[in-house]
Order: structure tokens, then sequence, then C-alpha cells
């Protein structure tokens, strides 16, 4: 029962997480970007951009029924299959593959596969500048990513203190090409401490289990690496926009580790010249989040405990408990989409 409570309030919680729309059901969850600005499409790439709004957002996380638990999340192969470009594009690195490792338990040691399940949200919008304008290296530093969200706290940190570097036991989620943060850009430690009600619920949790030698945390911790990418990455980049004009470049965080639940993570921004206008700069955005797929099938064993049960994975995740609160991370994945796509929109307009 201990460790069922853990792995299902751990779940639960973490699932909040980001390192980018379904609405949280509390007031103040629903403090995200008004209607008017945000605009839900069911595909951002079926719009002609020409079409976009000044200071307009088109958005989508490809939910048909926001209501539904895991509605808006995808399994990680299906993803693969069903929007290749895409999965190529937001995994990690090239070539990623779900995490095999060995756990040990009572002593014993078994090899585990792991599954995931992956939440992607889609945004772009039109900068009133050609993208020559627009220097991407700006934008790829620690002080940048500390506007984007004031309630998560960064510091920089180097290659050396990266866990996946230096950690046997996270060997799995090393580059198999590189080290991460290894060249130019920003190698960046997170943290965010869980808002609202969900801290009364971790403390909960850890007194039910009183002697566990492991407790749940009450923050999200993540490592991540913060780059520009070049026009050399444009093929690809460009079969993922669908807009038939160069890439000529982009911005790109990956997340590749997290001290509970989520496995990987990803912020990507492209900048393509706007067709037939190339004084305005078409920029799409995605925010991706691998989370572990057996968070989302611990259910019952929670679901008894009163006080657990509107902590439900797949609820806490896309902002349909009553746990979910503020407008940064334990509002849900889709308000924190939504909120860091248009915090983005809003730095590159205003610089």
């Amino acid at each position: 029962m201990r460790q069922q409570l853990s792995a299902a309030l751990a779940a639960a919680i973490t699932a909040t997480l980001p390192a980018m729309p379904a609405r949280a059901q509390t007031p103040a969850a629903n403090t995200a970007p008004a209607p008017e600005r945000v605009k839900d499409v069911p595909s951002v790439t079926a719009v002609d951009p020409a079409a976009i709004k000044p200071g307009q957002i088109l958005f989508t996380d490809h939910r048909d029924n926001p209501s539904a638990p895991e509605n808006g999340l995808i399994p990680y192969l299906d993803w693969q299959k069903a929007r290749p470009a895409e999965a190529a594009a937001l995994a990690p690195y090239p070539g990623y593959k779900e995490p095999d490792y060995t756990v040990t338990v009572n002593g014993v040691t078994k090899p585990r596969h792991e599954t995931l399940k992956v939440y992607v949200a889609e945004g772009r919008f039109v900068v009133p500048r050609p993208p020559e304008a627009i220097d991407l290296q700006a934008f790829a530093n620690l002080a940048f990513v500390q506007k984007m969200d004031p309630a998560i706290k960064h510091r920089a940190i180097a290659a050396a203190d990266v866990t996946p570097n230096k950690d046997p036991a996270a060997a799995f989620a090393k580059r198999p090409d590189r080290p991460w943060c290894e060249g130019e850009g920003a190698c960046i430690e997170s943290r965010y401490d869980l808002e609202g009600k969900l801290p009364l619920g971790v403390k909960l949790a850890n007194k039910l289990e009183d002697g566990s030698a492991k407790k749940i945390a009450e923050f999200v911790s993540f490592q991540s690496e913060l780059r520009v990418l070049g026009p050399d990455q444009g093929v690809s980049l460009k079969a993922l926009t669908k807009i038939d004009t160069t890439v000529t470049g982009g911005l790109e965080q990956t997340i590749f580790w997290v001290n509970q639940i989520l496995r990987f993570g990803k912020f990507l921004a492209v900048f393509q010249p706007m067709p037939n206008d190339p004084t305005k700069t078409v920029v799409t955005t995605y925010m991706a989040l691998a989370i572990k797929g057996d968070v989302l099938d611990r259910k019952a064993e929670y679901a008894r405990v009163p006080v657990l049960k509107n902590l439900l994975p797949a609820q806490v995740l896309m902002g349909n408990s009553s746990f979910n609160t503020g407008n940064s991370i334990s509002a849900g994945l889709p308000v924190y989409a939504r909120n860091r796509i248009a915090a983005f929109a809003d730095a590159l307009t205003k610089r």
C-alpha cells in the first residue's frame, strides 16, 4: 500500500509538469491568455499564416474532448507513427527510444522497459519583423528563461554537473552522440515548488507512509539544455511546420532529466519568413512532455482515500482537478503550455 500511494500521488503531482488547452476547473487556473488572443484550432498548419491577426496566437494540443482524462496524450510509439516529423523534432535526440534499465526490488534486480505517453502543444504567431532582425542568441541564455515563468527558479550548471553525464544509474538518459550541454548555449537546472493544495497532498501521503526511506518531493526539479538551431536543420523543420519558406533558425530547450515521473520535455520555436511577405516572420512553437505510462495506470489504490481522490494523475495533468491552481505548472499542462507560448510571443514582439 505504501508503494502504491507513493507512486500514485507522485504521478499525479508531477503529471502537472513542464522546462509548454485544457482549462483547469478552478477560477485561478483560468488566468490563461484571453480567447480572443489565443485561438484554438484543430491544426495550426492548416491555417494560412497570412490569416493570423496581429498579436494573435493559433493553438492546438490535439484534443477533441478536453474533459476526457487522457485526451491529448498519445503513446510514444503511436506518436512516431502518426506524426513522424513532429516526433523526430521533439524527441530528446535522433533515434530516441523508450528507456530500458534495471530496477532492484527486495534485493532482486530485474530489467524494465518503460512506456511513455506524450503531450504536445503547438502554437503559431507572426512577428512584424523580418527573420534577420531577430537575434536568436539573445534568447539562448539563463536570463531569458528566468523571465518566462517567475514561479520557476533557475540556475546555470556546468556539463560536469549534468546527472546523465555523470551518474551510471542515469545512463539511459545520456545522449549517444555527445554529452548534454556540450558546446554553445545554456545548461540550466530548474526548480518549481508546487502551489495551492498540492503540497498538502504530498504531506498527507508522506505521513501515511511514515517510515518510508523515500519521501515524495514538494517540488519538481529538472535539467535542460537551451541552444540555437541553425539553418542547416531547415529541411527537417520545414517538413514539420509545412511552410514553404526557408527556415532561418530555431530555439530549442530540451529537458533531459527530472526528479519525478516526467522522462523528457522539449520547447521548440522555428522561424521562417512569411510567404509572400519577407518583412514578417512566422514563428511556429512546440511544447512536448513525455510522462511514464505507469503513472496514468495508478487509479484505484488512492481513489479510495477521500483526500486523494481528486489527484487522479490524468485529471491533474490535464488541468481538470480541484487541486489545479494558478497559471504555472500547478495549473496543469494545457494552461502552462498556453502561458509559456504566449510569454515567448510577447518577448519576441517587445525585443
